[in-house]
């Protein structure tokens, strides 16, 4: 067994990546002394996930050994410069160097240098293996042994010889493989005791999306499924999906009240904890200045809470708001409001949800507001995974007891109203708002049409919104067929008015919110 030496990790049994992420994948790192395969296409990172390998190597003060048959050791060197690493401690093996020592020897037989190339640059590799004594080793790539191995068979005897030669020799063998072939290559899958494969697509918009994926690990239970990450400066970066284990016993959910007495009746007492909530209806119902109005709450109460705008610009939102009576500044400034502004063309789903998953567990943020899930659809870069990538995030929020707000616009403005994505089945409580018109005028209305933790009113009330705030009015019993928009009035003429406090009516600068 290998002496351990100062520095090295006391661990025997694991070996880490030093990749962010992929440690919590694999449960602390790979099962040590073992061959790994690493596939994917040009460009997907496998180059810049092995310097990270071997450099979290030689922190941990083990020997490292890159052996290069793709690129030169100026163009790795010029990678770790690009991430402004130092390749000092590591040993490099490149194929030029390899050549050289070929030269002399291939002059002097019988036989095309090609016939006897692969046998002796196996021998060189071998040696150098024996005189470094690594206990890390990156083989790159196994595309230019299949060029030089010439024949399948040959190519699989050569797979195989490495790794029995790697088998007792006390290493962590990382070798990897571009896809050049066109299939497939199971067989040297089967060989290796674990399989990554890292993937990269191009939406026809915005940054390319990477995607990683642990095929097997023999004898290791690991995180299954694809996990999104990017390749940023200081290397890659993994966003391994939430792990949700099934509640029990659920707990007691408390209630969150906004201090509207009217507002508050028709939610039941208000929103409970621990729930996904999502206020729907077309543009300008006022849907984010309801959501805002819970965050101010929240904030005034001295609880931490996070805002993912993706449709309305910081100065536009804080502009807005102040003009509401609701100024968020001084919340900004104690730090118990944080707002994100997120481009969906520069964003994965995968990294926000790895971004709200660190806001809830290091900064304990109890509320959570999606503004709006428009926004975040326009992230995916297909939409039939958008329902299983929210649901996990909301599951996650849910049983960590975290109140979630989602926004969502709907299309159309007087009449039927269209979603483009059914979402509401996700939510535990849905809020509706809608316009009518009524005696000349283009009012607002809000109702509560589900609510799976508790009770609430099965009434419409009416809602406005102008410099003092938000207004809900009282049930609007007067009216029939408020939701298709051009509602029947049933009442006498003194009830035209629902809520006085309604009146008299607001400029429309102030008149709604988005």
């Amino acid at each position: 067994m290998r002496k351990s030496v100062p520095g090295q990790s006391s661990d025997t049994t694991v070996c880490p990546t030093g990749v962010p992420g992929l440690d919590d994948l694999l449960l602390g790192g790979f099962p040590r002394n073992r061959l790994y395969l690493l596939e994917g296409h040009p460009g997907a990172g496998k180059t810049t996930l092995a310097l990270q390998f071997l450099l979290e190597g030689a922190r941990r003060g083990e020997q490292g050994l890159y052996i290069t048959l793709s690129e030169s050791k100026d163009e790795l060197q010029g990678v770790a410069a690009s991430h402004g690493w130092s390749f000092e401690s590591i040993s490099i093996l490149e194929l030029s160097a390899i050549e050289q020592q070929l030269q002399i020897e291939s002059e002097n037989t019988f036989f095309h240098p090609s016939e006897v190339e692969l046998n002796r640059i196996t021998q060189i590799l071998l040696a150098e293996i024996k005189r470094v004594k690594p206990v890390r080793i990156v083989f790159d790539s196994l595309s230019e042994l299949r060029l030089m191995s010439e024949t399948p068979l040959r190519y699989r005897r050569q797979v195989l010889r490495l790794k029995q030669f790697f088998t007792g020799k006390q290493c962590t063998v990382l070798v990897l493989d571009d896809r050049s072939c066109e299939s497939r290559d199971l067989q040297v899958q089967s060989l290796a005791h674990g399989v990554i494969s890292m993937d990269h697509s191009s939406p026809d918009y915005g940054v390319t999306r990477r995607h990683l994926n642990i095929v097997k690990i023999r004898g290791l239970k690991y995180r299954e499924g694809f996990h999104d990450f990017i390749i940023q400066k200081g290397g890659l970066v993994i966003f391994p999906r939430p792990e949700v284990a099934l509640e029990s016993n659920p707990s007691i959910r408390e209630l969150f009240p906004t201090g509207i007495k009217t507002l508050d009746a028709l939610l039941g007492g208000g929103l409970h904890r621990g729930t996904s909530n999502m206020f729907m209806g077309p543009p300008g119902t006022g849907k984010s200045t309801l959501a805002i109005k819970h965050a101010a709450v929240a904030a005034s109460r001295g609880e931490r809470v996070n805002l993912y705008l993706f449709d309305e610009t910081l100065g536009t939102l804080l502009g807005r708001s102040k003009a509401l009576g609701m100024d968020l500044t001084p919340y900004l400034a104690a730090g118990n409001l944080r707002i994100d502004v997120v481009d969906p063309a520069e964003i994965s789903p995968g990294e926000l949800t790895y971004r709200i998953r660190q806001a809830v567990e290091k900064d304990n943020v109890r509320l959570v507001i999606i503004d709006s899930l428009n926004g975040y659809m326009n992230a995916m870069p297909e939409e039939r995974y958008l329902n299983l990538q929210l649901h996990e995030l909301l599951a996650y929020l849910n049983q960590k007891g975290v109140l979630t707000i989602m926004v969502l616009a709907q299309q159309g403005l007087i009449g039927a109203m269209q979603t483009i994505v059914e979402l509401t089945y996700l939510a535990d409580t849905v809020v509706l708002m809608r316009y009518f018109e009524a005696h000349g005028a283009v009012k607002q209305a809000i109702s509560v049409i589900k609510k799976r933790s508790g009770d609430h009113e099965r009434t419409l009330r009416e809602f406005a919104i102008d410099k003092q705030g938000i207004h809900v009015g009282e049930p609007l019993r007067q009216f029939h067929g408020v939701l298709q928009g051009v509602p029947e009035y049933r009442g006498s003429s003194d009830a035209i008015r629902p809520c006085a406090s309604l009146e008299p009516a607001v400029p429309s600068s102030h008149a709604s919110g988005s």
